[in-house]
């Protein structure tokens, strides 16, 4: 695990500029540094050292020095492409899986991102052919941002790097502020910073004679299929075992972390690592500390566990912002950092349960395509009716549901975390609000327009909250702590299995992930199995009731740039409305 950047430009003193580039992210890997520098591209590199300790430096060069690639991730099938390379001929003086990639691209060209198996983001210049060969993994587990103004090109594992450029311009994407409050993270390729973007998942770029060009290599099917259940759930167990023992590969200590949900529980059942992580609040209510300290116990391993207070969370914030380039409104980033600090006292190297919703069913807004299977079979219009007179009531218990249904999903779903609606948010912000939730998720709909309501549920939740949220704090939490976050759950031979499970294997009236539970219940001792989803609970809404959370952010609020932005008089009123128990 690394930070990688570079930059293509004519620039003079490329030398000091790509050193302070790379410092900006030596948390990202505080073992080494290398650096690449000719008359064309300069290219840095910050290692995090986990395979072959000794000779994975990087940047690493083929042997007639016209290849050289910097890589941040890890190839977990690098051992059988190994074996591939050296019957084509190809000779490697290392054992690390960075050296796949230099034979690799060698063999096969533009099409080896499809050879691999595991969490990547890479650059490769070849300088005899004078271009940029970058890619980035399935799922988008490893981030990769890309910048191109005039002449130059940069590309980063974070933002803060182009911080550095002497040329960069620092501009503000406005326009996103609308989506962003829909969705609670930006939920498209732009980022905040204008001509920044990220390179969409399962996507390479080729940068040559100042243009670049895109190339999707892998691209999401689902296909429900009429499947055994049992022979299912052999199958997804006998995965989800393959999954972790290759993400358990490591020369240095690699350990997990564990709530009470049944995936990190899962996870935690099979690798039984030597230490397991886990943090909490004071407030039972949102602590999973004793459900994670008795799954270890009868598992035999050790669990590490740290309580947060208001006040270390409250103090925290400005930095976890810093490190995570963007805002995201979600609170769990800072339990998520708080978590990664704890286990970076023990260990490099820790595993986690995300991907397990979006790919086997885990949400209870899929469960109402059974619930409520009843309420869709009343006409559309009658629906439609109920939905628009609801939708001007106060909020109560359910009325939300009949909002949604009475709504075609293709123009109300974005995701399974929906913060502000359309009226709210026009009521919120002080500029013209140019973009629809619907532009964004429109191609989508269009993608899997053919599928099952709940695989378009999946499908955008895959590509919007899980890529732009769920992976993007779990990478930069994880390194900002410099320590490798791994996910078995989110693996290609994983996805295969889930992507073909029919309806009911997903969701029933009583459960949610109904064919991995049942696989996970082979392994994980206890009722760890049956949990109900929690999500990394955060007392965020009660502590915005306590007169020093609710002052920090009212004179936030009250600063005179705000107003640029938003009606500050309105979001006062919400806080005040939250703070007297009148409204969430």
């Amino acid at each position: 695990m690394c930070g990688i950047v570079g930059f293509v430009s004519s620039e003079g003193n490329k030398e000091k500029i790509i050193k302070r580039m790379t410092d900006r992210i030596a948390h990202r890997g505080p073992d080494e540094e290398g650096y690449y520098i000719d008359e064309c591209v300069a290219l840095g590199h910050r290692r995090l050292s986990i395979i072959d300790l000794k000779n994975g430096i990087q940047p690493m060069k083929s042997e007639n020095k016209n290849i050289v690639v910097i890589f941040n991730g890890e190839i977990y099938n690098y051992v059988e492409l190994k074996e591939e390379l050296e019957k084509c001929g190809h000779i490697f003086i290392t054992n690390s899986d960075t050296e796949i990639l230099i034979h690799g691209y060698e063999e096969w060209g533009t099409d080896l991102p499809k050879k691999l198996r595991g969490m990547f983001a890479f650059a490769i210049w070849n300088k005899k052919a004078n271009n940029l060969f970058c890619a980035r993994d399935y799922f988008g587990i490893k981030p990769f941002y890309y910048y191109q103004n005039e002449n130059v090109f940069m590309f980063s594992s974070e933002i803060k790097s182009f911080l550095e450029y002497p040329k960069f311009e620092k501009t503000l994407n406005k326009e996103l502020i609308g989506p962003y409050l829909s969705f609670s993270f930006t939920p498209t390729q732009e980022t905040f910073f204008k001509n920044v973007y990220c390179l969409k998942p399962g996507t390479s770029l080729k940068f040559k004679k100042n243009k670049i060009e895109l190339n999707t290599y892998y691209e999401m099917s689902f296909d429900e299929k009429n499947l055994d259940y049992q022979e299912t759930v052999d199958k997804i167990s006998k995965t989800m075992k393959d999954s972790v023992k290759y993400h358990m590969i490591s020369d240095v200590e690699v350990g997990s972390f564990l709530s009470s949900g049944v995936d990190s529980s899962y996870i935690a059942s099979l690798a039984k690592p030597n230490k397991t992580f886990t943090i909490g609040y004071e407030s039972q209510k949102y602590s999973e500390i004793e459900c994670a300290r008795n799954l270890a116990s009868k598992l035999g391993i050790q669990n590490i566990s740290k309580k947060i207070t208001k006040e270390e969370f409250l103090m925290e914030v400005p930095r976890i912002l810093y490190y995570m380039d963007e805002p995201l409104a979600d609170a769990s980033a800072v339990s998520l950092y708080f978590v990664s600090k704890l286990a970076s006292k023990d260990v490099k190297v820790v595993m986690s349960g995300e991907g397990a919703d979006e790919f086997f069913g885990g949400y209870n807004t899929y469960k109402e395509e059974v619930d409520f299977k009843w309420y869709n079979k009343i006409p559309f219009k009658i629906r439609r009716i109920l939905g628009l007179v609801f939708e001007k009531l106060p909020e109560f218990r359910g009325r939300n549901l009949i909002v949604r249904r009475g709504s075609k999903l293709e123009d109300e779903y974005i995701g399974v975390n929906r913060i502000f609606s359309k009226k709210e948010r026009k009521r919120v912000l002080n500029f013209y609000d140019t973009i629809k939730d619907s532009d964004i998720t429109k191609s989508v709909f269009n993608q899997y327009k053919d599928k099952s309501n709940i695989i378009k549920m999946q499908a955008i939740d895959i590509k919007c909250w899980l890529q732009r949220d769920i992976l993007l704090k779990a990478d930069k939490m994880t390194m900002a702590n410099s320590i490798e976050g791994r996910t078995p759950f989110i693996d290609k031979e994983v996805f295969n299995i889930a992507s073909i499970l029919p309806l009911e294997y997903k969701v029933s009236k009583i459960n949610t992930k109904v064919a991995l539970r049942e696989a996970a219940k082979k392994d994980i001792p206890g009722k760890a199995y049956k949990k109900k989803k929690l999500g990394f609970p955060v007392p965020l809404r009660e502590w915005m009731q306590d007169e020093d959370f609710y002052n920090e952010i009212k004179k936030t609020i009250c600063q005179d740039f705000v107003k640029d932005f938003f009606d500050s008089n309105y979001v006062i009123k919400l806080l005040d409305e939250h703070k007297k128990r009148k409204k969430r």
